[in-house]
């Protein structure tokens, strides 16, 4: 199992032995836009494929490619959660012996996933206000990036305290019942005794 970094684009290549599974996983926020591009190497037997899987947490595909070669995906996020991209190998390899195939994949997320050119040439954007909208945009993805740490570091808060009172409670109740017990062991045995006509 891999994980992919915290950075907005990440490319990375790796080697997939026939008849297993790789996963990539990530955390991202909500409406996210992702962006990848995949090549998977030919085997050099037959009958041996690779499939692709992108899905989140719930389990719901967000792509999906059998015997996949080269290409690309995308995909927005609903929902603040983890994704996952999996290569899977399938086929038989018979009496040889199939060399590992070589994945290479380049995903990006966030400001690194829009295609400027595209909105420059919408837009007619010169060059200087290009990158003044690339600034923008990553100035906007870093601020909410601290918004949501600062819900994240409320919401932690919010549970410490919470639990910090219920332990507080419990400890309390836990002493109450500690000296109940014991009041009700003197008593009992001041009476034990007392039949036993070992006190008066």
């Amino acid at each position: 199992m891999l994980a992919l970094g915290a950075g907005g684009c990440h490319g990375l290549s790796f080697h997939l032995p026939p008849q297993t599974r790789k996963c990539l996983k990530e955390e991202l926020h909500r409406d996210v836009m992702v962006t990848g591009e995949y090549e998977v190497s030919e085997a050099s037997a037959p009958g041996i494929r690779t499939d692709l899987r992108v899905t989140d947490s719930s389990g719901h595909t967000l792509y999906s490619k059998d015997d996949a070669k080269k290409g690309k995906f995308a995909f927005t996020t609903d929902n603040y959660e983890i994704y996952e991209i999996c290569f899977e190998s399938h086929g038989q390899s018979g009496n040889f012996r199939i060399p590992d195939q070589l994945i290479s994949l380049n995903i990006k997320h966030g400001v690194e996933a829009r295609n400027y050119d595209d909105i420059a040439k919408a837009e007619k954007l010169k060059p200087l206000e290009v990158d003044l909208r690339r600034l923008e945009d990553l100035s906007e993805s870093i601020v909410k990036d601290f918004a949501f740490m600062k819900q994240r570091e409320e919401e932690m808060r919010d549970t410490n305290e919470s639990t910090s009172a219920r332990v507080f409670c419990f400890s309390i109740f836990s002493m109450l019942c500690l000296v109940g017990l014991a009041t009700w062991q003197v008593f009992y045995l001041r009476r034990f005794f007392k039949a036993k006509k070992l006190i008066e």
